[in-house]
């Protein structure tokens, strides 16, 4: 356990209000958050909740113990959307290999990713394709209890019976009707009844079930998957904005039916919308980014940008606002981050820092308000540099607490000269080509060269040995 005592404060999108997270077990403080749709590369919205979500597992670990959180991030690994990208790229394989193809690359590209980001690994990274067995028992208790219907091989959500439904997002179930991309057929009671299974055609992924053969729709995998690991009702059910509905208010609605409880979650979070340079992001418009991309400098200024800048980045605004992701926004976090590795070198991290609980405490702790946690960790700064007792080490390890200043100051650098336009070789060449010209009071050339470094993001530092009194001059990047 930590040395934070007060209770942390959270927003919850069902009652409207922060509130106090009372673990239904403090032993075993249980979340679950929506995870990808494996069909293709992550974008850097998707990354946004994954970052924010990561710091609130952080937070609990800290608060709880790490052996007394269990955090669960799944994978949807069958979707119609995913049936046609395999379709789309391996046109001559078996449906079923196409997908397993596609699911596997873009997967492995997922976790390489967020890996890139510094977020940890859940605790359960459970797969829509292993807990079908799990939703067709939850559709039939559905089905049993009247709160689910079959007709024509599907089985669906009756909304009219599911008592308050729509609470969660607030809409009435006209506007839930009006506002929804629902799918008119026949067979439906109402417009609104969301599909719990489908049939599926023999090129199709299917599995055997009372109504047929068929796949599940998309909601009723997270209810299943939640109540598999977390139990009928957990403490904290997290997602993006555009989540809250369709698909968390019927993950609600089936849960509490299926299970009979009052709730799904104790507490529902939810981060805003993200856009790009003051424009929703798509592709069309060209301003659409992956994750992948920005880390391997195929857009956004045409640079790798460290995953430590992403995510810095990312939280340098509350989660619940909306953020508008520019390239002025990594210059910033850039800036930031580069001068905290050189402001604490290489130090290590002590196992207990007096910062790291004023940062839980008085920021993270007040529904994770990262904007001042960043403030906080600013204003630690004097106290680094004046090199007050072990300051540099407790503010890497309060900055390790959201994620950041996870490598040494030596890694940095070397991360950061691996995306340079000349290489180290180079760079000591003109430097001592610049000693010479100053020898020789050629200032002239010696400012070409220091110049021409700047330019180039090398920022030089003249001194003098310490040794032996000769002339030397040390370099960083400096963007």
């Amino acid at each position: 356990m930590s040395a934070v005592t007060n209770p942390i404060q959270l927003y919850d999108t069902l009652r409207r209000k922060k509130v106090a997270l009372e673990p239904i077990d403090a032993t075993n403080v249980r979340m679950y958050a929506c995870g990808p749709t494996v069909y293709d590369h992550a974008h850097i919205g998707n990354a946004r909740p994954v970052i924010v979500f990561d710091v609130l597992f952080r937070l609990l670990r800290y608060t709880f113990g790490a052996d007394h959180v269990t955090y669960a991030r799944n994978i949807t690994d069958v979707d119609d959307k995913i049936n046609a990208r395999a379709a789309e790229e391996y046109p001559k394989l078996p449906l079923n290999d196409a997908i397993a193809e596609v699911t596997s690359r873009t997967t492995a590209r997922y976790h390489a990713d967020i890996r890139e980001l510094g977020v940890l690994e859940p605790t359960i990274e459970p797969r829509c394709t292993a807990h079908v067995p799990q939703m067709v028992a939850m559709i039939e208790t559905l089905i049993e209890k009247g709160f689910a219907y079959e007709a024509e091989g599907h089985a669906l959500l009756d909304t009219n019976s599911v008592p308050e439904y729509g609470q969660l997002s607030g809409r009435s179930l006209d506007e839930m009707i009006a506002g929804a991309r629902v799918e008119v057929a026949p067979y439906k009671r109402n417009p609104s009844d969301s599909v719990l299974w489908k049939p599926s055609t023999d090129a199709q992924p299917g599995w055997d079930s009372p109504w047929g053969r068929g796949r599940p729709g998309w909601h009723i995998e997270c209810s299943a998957m939640a109540a598999e690991h977390l139990g009928d009702v957990f403490d904290i059910h997290g997602g993006g904005i555009d989540l809250t509905f369709p698909h968390h208010e019927n993950e609600l609605a089936q849960s509490r039916c299926a299970h009979g409880t009052d709730g799904m979650a104790n507490i529902w979070m939810h981060n805003g919308y993200l856009q790009v340079e003051g424009e929703k992001m798509s592709k069309s418009t060209g301003n659409f980014i992956t994750i992948t991309e920005l880390l391997e400098s195929h857009n956004f200024g045409g640079r790798k940008w460290p995953g430590e800048v992403l995510r810095l980045a990312m939280l340098m605004t509350h989660y619940r606002q909306p953020i508008d992701f520019t390239m002025n926004t990594l210059e910033a976090a850039e800036k930031i981050l580069d001068g905290w590795y050189r402001m604490i070198g290489d130090v290590a991290a002590p196992p207990t820092s007096d910062f790291e609980i004023k940062l839980a405490t008085d920021a993270l702790g007040d529904d994770l308000n990262t904007p001042k946690a960043i403030t906080l960790l600013h204003s630690f700064s004097d106290d680094v540099r004046t090199g007050a007792g072990d300051a540099a080490g407790s503010f890497k390890r309060a900055a390790n607490l959201i994620g950041l200043l996870t490598m040494t100051a030596s890694e940095w650098n070397a991360l950061q000269r691996a995306d340079m336009s000349i290489d180290e070789a180079q760079i000591a060449a003109l430097i001592q080509e610049r000693l010479d010209a100053r020898a020789a009071k050629n200032f002239a050339r010696s400012d070409e060269i220091r110049d021409q470094l700047a330019a180039d993001g090398v920022q030089l530092k003249d001194g003098k040995d310490p040794a032996t009194g000769e002339p030397i001059t040390t370099w960083q990047v400096k963007r």
